[in-house]
């Protein structure tokens, strides 16, 4: 069963959890590392799970779904350092994605009046 938090609740329960700490948010230099970091442990495990490089029988076990969620943490925390919005984000990004690409693929209702 899946949470619908939404991003703006994400945002506000990390920075709750991230302010009861002196240390507060890491620099944006830190910040960057640790979500570059966490894309290769995402890397890593996409490559055992669909590449050429298993697991050895020490490695631990882990998930994509764990990757993505560390991920998605990080990005939050960056957001948040930065005073910015994700949903906003999303939104400007969507609009800007629906625009730029609204030719570039074959539609489905396309790909039947073809046939």
């Amino acid at each position: 069963m899946y949470n619908k938090e939404s991003i703006q609740d994400m945002q506000e329960r990390v920075d709750q959890y991230i302010s009861q700490f002196k240390e507060g948010y890491f620099s944006p230099l830190s910040m960057l590392a640790r979500f570059t970091e966490e894309v290769g442990e995402l890397a890593r495990e996409v490559n055992h799970l669909y590449g050429e490089k298993p697991k050895k029988n020490s490695e631990a076990e882990n998930s994509m779904e764990a990757e993505l969620g560390d991920l998605l943490f990080v990005m939050i925390c960056f957001a948040n350092s930065q005073g910015l919005s994700l949903s906003e984000a999303f939104e400007k990004t969507m609009k800007k994605i629906k625009t730029r690409d609204k030719d570039r693929w074959t539609r489905w209702e396309d790909k039947e009046a073809e046939e």
